[in-house]
């Protein structure tokens, strides 16, 4: 039985199909969804560096809120009560999944894959390889 799922999102088509499976998945368990985002720059950072201005980081900030207002709209539209979102911070999306996920109590992970293969998975890497290969808790790779 499934009790704190964690689903990552990120705006891209294949976490669209994510979150809308995990939507599914919370309410036939019955369990808590929680969307998480990972953002590779932490706005207390950006503050403290010549490299960065407001502006770029407001755009970041604004766009990790549209990514998990969406997929909250989603959950809301579903009839979906007990749910939530975070954002997480890490230079390693992968493992600052992994990471909260673990330190919170998740016991579930949901994350869509574009599905590379050949020289593109092997040059580029798969952050939904890496979270199946490193997490606690099982982990469901929607495509």
């Amino acid at each position: 039985m499934l009790n704190n799922i964690l689903c990552a999102t990120d705006g891209s088509k294949s976490s669209e199909k994510a979150v809308d499976f995990a939507i599914k998945l919370a309410q036939r368990e019955s369990a808590k969804l929680t969307f998480v985002t990972v953002s590779l720059v932490a706005g207390d950072a950006t503050a403290k560096s010549y490299f960065w201005d407001s502006d770029v980081a407001r755009a970041g900030d604004a766009q990790i809120d549209k990514e998990l207002s969406t997929a909250e709209a989603k959950a809301k539209a579903a009839g979906l009560a007990n749910y939530s979102s975070a954002t997480v911070y890490g230079k390693n999306i992968a493992a600052s999944l992994i990471e909260f996920a673990e330190s919170s109590g998740y016991d579930h992970i949901v994350t869509g894959s574009i599905g590379r293969t050949g020289v593109s998975r092997l040059l580029l890497g798969s952050i939904a390889y890496e979270v199946v290969a490193k997490a606690h808790c099982p982990v469901t790779i929607v495509r």
